[in-house]
């Protein structure tokens, strides 16, 4: 594997992967199956489409289930080929398509079915989300989720579930420059206006209670998921995983596909005009405003994120915060993920009231 761009994908992003629904064996085979980066999401979208074609079999036979399980990996590993893949915009933008339809076949065959919701979203096209309840419970509290720069709905199936099965309604949301929003907005330093969309479209709804409303991010979802809670107020508690404090200051130690999905991102032409626009994600000025309860995690070896910014949002934040710093904890600590997955979810269900 010569490769220097598929030895970093692996180095940096392999229990992310296995942690978020693809199968350790299709991991190793697949990376272990091609020499170049060029292959990287034809590869994946192959063994998308294997698990995408079993879907389809299993629906016929009246397998719902197992239906389930192979759309949703097709729809992690389309969405894996595509996540970094910015140098092939065509590849890219397949896969990505192929990520949502596998996605959207699996909605209504989950034990806790999918419900795509469509948010306005200024005078452009609306931002897409996935609402999911939990089995057996009227009105319950509900926790908006964002993804990271490379993340999208999709991926956060495995993470929706451990706050489902404690009795949270989740809704995931694509904001500006994430899944399908990605090409129709750039990323934002103002998440909160995109978050408060949201929160407006749940709060129309008489099956949640929204009253009781968290609000959960990863990566760059860490950032803004605290930039919202500064200004979005409907936001009880948060959940912040790896998020930085100011982006620019992991720019200089970012692995290069990360800067350049931050420059396609963040529809620039080069890195020298992204890099203006990454300044403006900084939360300096506003962390004092974030009131709610906070838990923020980072880990100590995160060589995205250092475990620097997880502490400056602690003691920045004016509300009571539990800070959780993951000893041998990579990005987003997914090599670690028992050390914070369930105790997030427990403290996020405790500070809801949720009866799960």
């Amino acid at each position: 594997m010569a490769d220097p761009r598929i030895e970093a994908a692996i180095s940096h992003w392999a229990p992310r992967y296995v942690e978020n629904g693809v199968p350790v064996g299709d991991f190793l085979e697949v990376t272990g199956s091609i020499d170049s980066w060029d292959e990287w999401c034809s590869a994946w979208s192959a063994r998308g489409a294997i698990h995408e074609t079993e879907g389809d079999r299993a629906l016929s036979q009246g397998r719902t289930r197992s239906a389930a399980v192979h759309f949703n990996t097709a729809a992690v590993c389309y969405h894996f080929g595509k996540f970094l893949f910015t140098h092939d915009l065509v590849q890219m933008k397949a896969a990505h398509q192929a990520a949502i339809r596998a996605h959207r076949k699996a909605h209504s065959l989950f034990a806790e079915p999918v419900e795509r919701l469509e948010i306005p979203f200024g005078d452009g096209p609306p931002l897409v989300g996935n609402l999911r309840k939990p089995i057996g419970i009227e009105n319950p509290p509900v926790v908006l989720m964002m993804p990271g720069l490379d993340s999208a709905k999709e991926e956060l199936s495995t993470n929706e579930q451990f706050y489902l099965d404690r009795g949270m309604a989740t809704f995931t949301m694509d904001g500006p420059g994430q899944g399908e929003s990605e090409f129709d907005y750039p990323i934002t330093p103002t998440y909160e206006v995109a978050a408060a969309a949201a929160i407006d479209v749940l709060e129309a709804r008489v099956d949640l209670d929204t009253d009781r409303l968290g609000a959960w991010g990863v990566s760059m979802g860490g950032f803004y998921v605290v930039r919202a809670a500064c200004f979005e107020k409907r936001i009880k508690a948060l959940v912040s995983l790896s998020g930085p404090f100011r982006v620019v200051d992991s720019w200089d130690i970012l692995p290069p596909m990360s800067l350049e999905t931050w420059r396609v991102r963040t529809h620039s032409e080069t890195l020298d005009e992204a890099y203006p626009k990454a300044e403006l994600l900084d939360l300096t000025e506003v962390i004092h405003q974030v009131t709610c309860p906070a838990y923020i995690m980072g880990g100590d070896q995160d060589r995205i994120v250092p475990p620097a910014a997880a502490r400056e949002m602690a003691d920045g934040i004016t509300g009571p915060v539990t800070l959780n710093i993951i000893k041998g904890g990579n990005h987003v600590a997914s090599n670690k993920a028992y050390m914070y997955r369930l105790d997030a979810a427990d403290w996020m269900a405790r500070q809801l009231g949720a009866k799960g």
